[in-house]
């Protein structure tokens, strides 16, 4: 009496509710019943994987192998309902007959039975390769026609699998007609992502355990490169189609320059400043962009005159010029002083570059242990892809399946290797010289406005003062300015000694100038729940001044 194995598989969940795994076994068990001789069946394995992950997995045909290799010289045959059944692969189906035949077992179908013997038949080869390859064919004719199809709904501006984090799939009653619309719950999130990301004031990664936690950091990454998000859909090289990014047929959740911005980011790009045009900006009117006159509320605007065997550059109201009219030298001088009025103290100034410093050093200890988890990674996909060459070479892997694994983790390889860079490179944003920088700046605020190229004035202007500034002739009001100088100044007058109330700060200067902290400072007050908070100061103070650095960076 023989021992046999029994081997029922399906490729699919729809053949395995079925019961086509249990139709399988009865037929097996009733033609071992009626063998005559009977044969004695010592085991049934049911392999229920789907053909896509059937061969790379194989778990029960692997189990099988294993049983025989202990129980060499007890297990006579392997028998199973068809050849198709046993594989789907011309390659795998010889591999694994010879692997059985050195352990003495036979590999045989009771519906399309083959004696896999040299010796009794030289022929059974070219059967196994017609039964094998007959299914290999439709295998690959099924999988090309889904590959087509899916490149052509990707070339047509479709979603043509499940729709990303942000988005719905939908679908008609009949399920003919699909597409994909926003989830209002979460594409609010996933647009503040961008944003935050395209400020480049906080690294991803903090961006990510802030707003969205629960997100893998590597889907994370996914998603600020996926270009879905503005209405977009990335279609990649197929045949001899190129990669290729098309409209897609979607609604954005991203503006297209705010994405590109997250990807200069991600890169480590610096993104070069937005010049002011090619139009010519007088050196002495550079004022002209952030006045406004007290009595119309419109913008000042500036002119050249002659006189005395010369020209005079002057300011006035763009609406009526009987308005107001200043010499512009003296307006500039004055705006100079009154400037050098919002400077804080040397004791602050040294106490946060103590504090920024700190969170750099956090900062760093943070990158470099998920620099760490993202070189266990790395390693782990080389080990995958010896694994895969190993499994190739023992026969296990088709040359086809074995190259798709290798090219998919060295993908994945090189992404994580730019993410480490990233993290590890020291001083990679050269943070160090713009802190300083940025200090020096706010200390000699009144030398820059003097001295520094007119673009970089204008620039340095814009980034303290988001409103227009009122000019009377003598004095500058603003209704705010830039909310971390507020902050300072908050922190400077929490640590500074008392003062008298109408002690002046300034004596040098004329009463014309106001003091820091009345007109300039606080005409409409912030009002804060606390004190301002050290961690808010941190990073309010932190994100001003490389925001400052970055835009005065050309002087």
């Amino acid at each position: 009496m023989k021992n046999i194995i029994l081997y029922c598989r399906v490729s699919s969940e729809e053949q395995k509710e079925n019961t086509s795994l249990a139709h399988q076994e009865e037929m097996l068990r009733k033609y071992c019943s009626n063998h005559k001789p009977s044969l004695n069946v010592i085991g049934c394995y049911h392999e229920d994987f789907s053909g896509k992950d059937y061969y790379l997995k194989r778990p029960e045909m692997k189990a099988i192998y294993q049983f025989c290799k202990k129980n060499k010289g007890k297990v006579d045959g392997l028998l199973f309902l068809r050849w198709d059944r046993f594989a789907r692969n011309a390659e795998f189906a010889f591999t694994y007959i010879r692997k059985f035949k050195e352990l003495g077992v036979s590999v045989n179908s009771i519906e399309n039975p083959v004696e896999c013997d040299d010796t009794k038949n030289s022929d059974w080869s070219t059967l196994i390769g017609v039964y094998c390859g007959n299914a290999q064919a439709e295998d690959n004719k099924i999988s090309k026609r889904t590959r087509d199809g899916i490149h052509q709904t990707l070339k047509n501006g479709k979603c043509s699998n499940r729709a990303p984090r942000g988005y719905k799939n939908r679908h008609n009653e009949l399920g003919t007609e699909k597409w994909v619309e926003k989830d209002k719950d979460v594409a609010p999130l996933i647009s503040k992502i961008f944003e935050e990301v395209a400020k480049g004031v906080e690294s991803p990664c903090r961006i990510r355990k802030r707003l969205c936690p629960q997100i893998a950091e590597s889907s994370f990454f996914d998603m600020l490169r996926n270009p879905f998000y503005m209405g977009k859909v990335r279609v990649p090289a197929y045949g001899d189609d190129k990669e290729q990014i098309v409209n897609g047929q979607h609604e954005a959740i991203v503006k297209e320059e705010v994405f590109y911005r997250v990807q200069d980011i991600i890169d480590g790009k610096k993104k070069n400043p937005k010049l002011t045009g090619n139009k010519f900006i007088h050196p002495d009117l550079f004022l002209r962009k952030f006045l406004i006159c007290p009595i119309c509320g419109h913008a000042l605007t500036g002119s050249e005159s002659k006189g005395n065997g010369g020209k005079y550059a002057y300011y006035h109201c763009c609406h009526d010029g009987k308005h107001i009219r200043k010499r512009a030298e003296e307006v500039n001088e004055s705006f100079a002083r009154y400037l050098s009025c919002l400077t804080p103290n040397e004791t602050i100034l040294q106490l946060y570059e103590k504090i920024l410093f700190d969170i750099r050093d956090e900062k760093n200890v943070e990158n470099r242990k998920e620099a760490e988890k993202l070189r266990e990674q790395l390693n782990t996909n080389k080990k995958r892809i010896e694994r895969a060459k190993d499994m190739y070479i023992d026969g296990e892997l088709s040359k086809t399946e074995k190259d798709e694994a290798v090219t998919r983790y060295q993908k994945e390889i090189e992404i994580l290797q730019q993410r480490i860079d990233i993290l590890t490179t020291p001083n990679r944003g050269k943070v160090e010289p713009k802190i300083r920088y940025s200090i020096s700046l706010l200390d000699n605020m009144e030398r820059f406005i003097r001295d520094a190229p007119v673009e970089t004035k204008i620039k340095l202007l814009g980034s303290i003062f988001p409103e227009k500034i009122e000019f009377d002739g003598k004095n500058y009001r603003t209704n705010g300015y830039n909310k971390v100088l507020d902050l300072i100044y908050q922190q400077t007058n929490e640590l500074r000694e008392p003062k008298k109330e109408n002690e002046e700060r300034f004596d040098s200067f004329p009463a014309s100038v106001p003091r820091a902290g009345v007109e300039p400072a606080r005409v409409t007050p912030l009002v804060f729940e606390t004190s301002a908070s050290t961690d808010s100061a941190i990073w309010a103070f932190c994100g001003a001044k490389l925001h400052i650095f970055s835009e005065t960076a050309n002087f």
